[in-house]
């Protein structure tokens, strides 16, 4: 191969890893100003304090359960009501941000 074609290549993947990341970090923002609106309930750092943590939850257990709690098959009011703001896009990013932080030990 032509040294100008693998340049080219190099090129247009180093263009790939930077829009890829760009995206992913947008992601982790807007996934870090959703889960805000859930630290006003649940504890962002991994304890469990009468109302279970979501830090950690598995993607799909929470895709699930925003389901359930947005169509009424699961009770509770405050979770139908902030279900019910959400749409399906940010329960997705809400999840995958969730989901990749790891919880803080407790001393």
């Amino acid at each position: 191969m032509p040294a100008s074609s693998l340049a080219a290549l190099a090129i247009a993947a180093g263009f790939f890893t930077l829009n890829t990341a760009a995206a992913v970090a947008a992601a982790n923002e807007r996934g870090a100003e959703l889960a805000a609106m859930c630290a006003s309930c649940h504890r962002l750092d991994g304890h469990d304090r009468g109302i279970p943590s979501i830090i950690g939850i598995d993607r799909q257990t929470f895709i699930e359960a925003m389901a359930a709690f947005k169509s009424g098959a699961r009770s509770s009011s405050i979770m139908h009501a902030v279900a019910l703001q959400l749409n399906d896009g940010e329960i997705a990013t809400l999840a995958a941000y969730l989901g990749t932080r790891a919880t803080e030990r407790k001393r």
